[in-house]
This record gives C-alpha cells, sequence and structure tokens, in this order.
C-alpha cells in the first residue's frame, strides 16, 4: 500500500526523468491512496500547464485509485506530524493520510526525505564529464 504524493503525479503527466520509477513503485503496490488535496494539487497543475481536458484526464485517473477523504481523525494527525517533522499543511496532510492506513509515502520532494515510512525518489543529478 502507498501514497504518491503530488510530485509523483506530475512527474509521471510531464514525462520526467524519475516517471518509470513512479509507475514501477505503482505497478508493485497494488493498492494506491490518493489523499483528495492530492487531486486538488494535480489538477490545478495539470490544468495550468496543459488545459482543463488534460487535468480531467488525470483528475479520473486519480479517481481510479482510492481516493481518500480529509477526515478530523486525519487533519489532527497531520497537525502534530506537521510540528513533529516541520511539514507544511499540505505536506501533513500528504504524510498523515499515508499514516493512517498505514502506507508508504512515495515522493520526489527532498523535504520528505529520511522520514520514517518514505519512499523518496530523488532527482538523478547531471553526469559529469570525465576529468
Amino acid at each position: 500500500m502507498i501514497v504518491v504524493d503530488s510530485s509523483g503525479w506530475v512527474e509521471i503527466v510531464r514525462g520526467g526523468e524519475r516517471r518509470e520509477a513512479f509507475r514501477e513503485a505503482i505497478k508493485a503496490a497494488g493498492t494506491v491512496f490518493v489523499p483528495a488535496l492530492v487531486v486538488y494539487e494535480v489538477y490545478r497543475i495539470v490544468e495550468r500547464l496543459a488545459g482543463e481536458g488534460e487535468a480531467d484526464g488525470i483528475a479520473a485517473h486519480l479517481r481510479s485509485h482510492t481516493v481518500v477523504d480529509l477526515t478530523d481523525e486525519i487533519a489532527i494527525a497531520a497537525a502534530k506530524l506537521g510540528k513533529q517533522h516541520r511539514l507544511a499543511t499540505a505536506d501533513a496532510v500528504i504524510y498523515a493520510t499515508a499514516h493512517h492506513f498505514p502506507a508508504t509515502l512515495v515522493t520526489g520532494d527532498s523535504h520528505f526525505a529520511g522520514l520514517p515510512d518514505v519512499k523518496h525518489i530523488p532527482l538523478v543529478p547531471d553526469a559529469q564529464p570525465p576529468r
């Protein structure tokens, strides 16, 4: 079971260098939880970059997984985890959603790197030319 944060879905949509790593994580997971807040974030980004039609398409794809509403229980956990790990509100909600099940959070955002139950997929550094 995993939660893929917004960075992962956007990476897939945009065809970024980590696209295949996120796709493999989703394929291997079995169950993918999508916080409703991720639907919001991804929709806004895709709509801005590619238009409403593309945004509607990604929203439909996200809905093919298990969308999780923000409950009072997740909100309180987010407040605690946000304070503990110094996370912004949206990040705390996404992280708390993963903890709720429990599921692994799969992310490309470096501020999650090193936190418990997180699989961070880093950017691949540019290859340095031989000296």
